[in-house]
């Protein structure tokens, strides 16, 4: 496969060197995946997870956090406590509430 590089356009080489990149990328995933897949079945062969022999901890899945404060304004509009604290949290406060009166 040849291509003659110095008739194409400097957009025509972008869009090519574009696509290369993620031929590349995919190709790479792929052999990733398959090589992973074959070391699986090696394991599962000899009664093991691969997780097992590698010491590699198995991955958690997160459940999603419950409502613990509502807005006084709206109690459709809730938070967590995890993360950022929304403006109306920080404005109730400021106003004189204390994060228990927040509490669903």
């Amino acid at each position: 496969m040849a291509f003659d590089l110095d008739t194409l356009s400097l957009k025509d080489l972008k869009d090519l060197h574009a696509q290369v990149t993620k031929a590349i990328s995919t190709f790479v995933d792929r052999k990733k995946k398959q090589a992973l897949a074959e070391l699986e079945e090696k394991a599962r062969e000899h009664g093991f997870s691969l997780s097992e022999l590698t010491g590699a901890a198995p991955v958690r899945k997160r459940t999603p956090a419950t409502a613990k404060y509502a807005n006084p304004a709206n109690s459709a509009d809730t938070w967590s406590g995890r993360g950022r604290k929304p403006r109306w949290f920080d404005a109730a406060i400021a106003n004189g509430k204390k994060p228990d009166d927040l509490l669903i």
